[in-house]
């Protein structure tokens, strides 16, 4: 791959060589005497603010894209959302999805066992191979899986002409 092939795949993923900062991670060790209550209510007030930070985290929705002769069709998984909650944008070549699961019971960090569901905000854009005609798209849901049906515009007609004789 060219530098310049590669230069366009870094901007499209949004990397950014130039500023691309070192990771280094904070190690703390504990020596004798340290009181490990304070270490303790340290932690907690660390994970108090990271579950803060999570909760307002926005996430990507997954989703299933193919096509069929005359459509692009998209699939998401969107159960417990709300369709009043949902947003879908259109371009010519492109759909965003938008949208909040919101959760009803509040439950502490805490006092979790496991937890893989995603609650709150969550947005997914996927970019087309070709364009589709926005006027005749639909959008429906049905158990919980969000479907979005897309017409393409067909722009490679062949037609044929008659050659004329002069």
């Amino acid at each position: 791959m060219d530098k310049e092939t590669k230069s366009f795949f870094e901007k499209l993923a949004g990397i950014n060589r130039d500023k691309e900062e070192e990771f280094k991670p904070e190690l703390k060790i504990l020596e004798d005497g340290v009181d490990e209550k304070e270490e303790t209510e340290e932690y907690e007030e660390k994970e108090k603010l990271t579950g803060e930070i999570f909760e307002e985290a926005e996430g990507e929705l997954a989703v299933d894209v193919y096509q069929t002769a005359n459509n692009f069709i998209i699939e998401a998984t969107i159960a417990g959302v709300d369709p009043e909650n949902i947003v879908v944008s259109l371009s010519s070549d492109s759909v965003s999805v938008k949208g909040k699961r919101e959760k009803v019971e509040r439950v502490k960090n805490g006092d979790y066992l496991v937890q893989e569901c995603f609650w709150g905000r969550f947005s997914r854009t996927i970019i087309l191979p070709q364009d589709f005609d926005s006027d005749k798209a639909g959008a429906s849901i049905k158990n919980g899986v969000l479907k979005i049906t897309l017409p393409k515009i067909n722009k490679i007609k062949s037609k044929k002409i008659k050659v004329k004789f002069e």
